[in-house]
């Protein structure tokens, strides 16, 4: 478990702090880049990555007089080249320049790259010990404990960025951890919470990403839908906070107000709770140890009338149990749920597989994947790639 710097000495409100943002076009990125224009006076940009949005790309490195720009696709060097001449932006491209890119000297860097592509920039990051604002699960769900073990090494700090972790993050009493009882997942149930199985398994790729809260990307949307996010975000809260599997719940609560809950010894149980905008989560890490104003809508609890809550049905969404199941079994299992599941939703994008049969694949590769210790970041991509070479068999099949 990460030993996060939750006490620190304060920044100062005036200081300038330089940052990196790896996945800059994507969501969480471009929601990044906006709340750095609020008050651009406060951050120095050194580096912004993205997989092939050359046009985007530019724009921002123009905006953000960004030190150097990468484009993941190398394919794309020569546009960005041209899109940038004159602006003395640097301009680099590949899978080794993006490598790169996280290693550039700033304060805080943004793991925002999707999959497993964000796995060695952020493990680069953090080798350099930098803070990050954390968005990329599979640093945590795939690498578990290469990537915690490396950040204690380091003395990296992070600060999780996912809406629920953050929540956590802000009421959890990191001094006084004998004091807490459980944490507390709080999930929107997706679009198909009140879906039958059978109605569930006819369930069209553009019903699956119509999430009722969130504007997220498709494999996110997905995740949601199966509940394999909340899964994935369960294996997350072990290796972020300092409480034993058993100690973290799950709890559907369709509104999305209440962010995340910590139970506490004395009966008290605190709650983050907000409208449902990411910008709130990014903002709290790309200022802390302060706090930055947002254009976030400010919460109205009278609107909203009332706050419902229900325990997740497992049977309909095997996700669950499949990523608590991993979690225990420890080694390489999550890797292979996560690398599994990435596979199968790709699958059921391209309508290979019906919605179901996302969890019976993952579940089906977990089984016939033998467990193994994983000690290093190399480890945890041999893995990765022999469980999506086996998952993708079961979709031809």
């Amino acid at each position: 478990m990460i030993p996060l710097k939750k006490v620190i000495a304060p920044e100062s409100e005036t200081s300038i702090r330089s940052i990196s943002i790896l996945g800059s076009t994507g969501s969480v990125g471009t929601n990044t880049v906006d709340l750095v224009q609020l008050t651009p006076e406060r951050f120095s940009v050194k580096a912004l990555s993205a997989n092939r949005n050359v046009a985007l790309l530019s724009e921002q490195a123009r905006t953000l007089r960004a030190e150097i720009a990468v484009i993941a696709d190398e394919s794309c060097y020569g546009d960005l080249k041209r899109a940038l001449a004159g602006s003395g932006v640097e301009v680099a491209a590949g899978r080794k320049a993006v490598i790169e890119a996280a290693m550039h000297p700033s304060d805080w860097v943004m793991s925002a790259i999707v999959g497993t592509a964000g796995l060695e920039p952020t493990f680069k990051a953090v080798e350099r010990g930098a803070i990050i604002g954390l968005t990329n699960k599979e640093c945590l769900v795939s690498a578990g404990k290469v990537m915690t073990n490396e950040i204690k090494h380091q003395g990296a700090t992070i600060i999780p960025v996912d809406s629920e972790h953050s929540a956590i993050f802000q009421v959890f009493d990191f001094e006084n951890v004998d004091k807490v009882n459980r944490i507390i997942l709080t999930a929107s149930g997706g679009p198909f919470r009140e879906k039958s199985l059978k109605e569930m398994a006819i369930m069209s790729p553009e019903q699956a990403i119509a999430h009722p809260n969130w504007d997220m990307g498709a494999k996110i949307s997905i995740d949601s839908a199966t509940m394999m996010n909340k899964g994935l975000e369960l294996i997350e809260a072990y290796h972020l906070f300092p409480v034993n599997e058993e100690k973290i719940e799950i709890l559907v609560h369709p509104q999305s107000v209440v962010h995340s809950l910590v139970d506490y010894v004395d009966g008290s149980v605190l709650a983050q709770m907000g409208t449902p905008d990411m910008r709130t989560p990014i903002s709290y890490a790309l200022g802390w140890p302060q706090r930055l104003a947002t254009p976030a809508p400010v919460l109205n609890l009278q609107k909203i009338g009332n706050l419902s809550f229900e325990d997740p049905d497992e049977i309909r969404f095997p996700s669950l149990r499949l990523a608590r199941e991993a979690l225990r079994a420890g080694g390489n299992a999550p890797t292979v749920l996560n690398a599994a599941n990435e596979v199968a939703v790709e699958g059921f994008l391209n309508k290979k597989i019906n919605f179901l049969e996302i969890a019976t694949i993952v579940e089906n590769t977990l089984e016939n994947t033998p467990n193994c210790e994983l000690i290093t970041l190399g480890d945890v991509l041999d893995a990765d790639c022999s469980a999506r070479k086996t998952a993708k068999t079961y979709i031809k099949n």
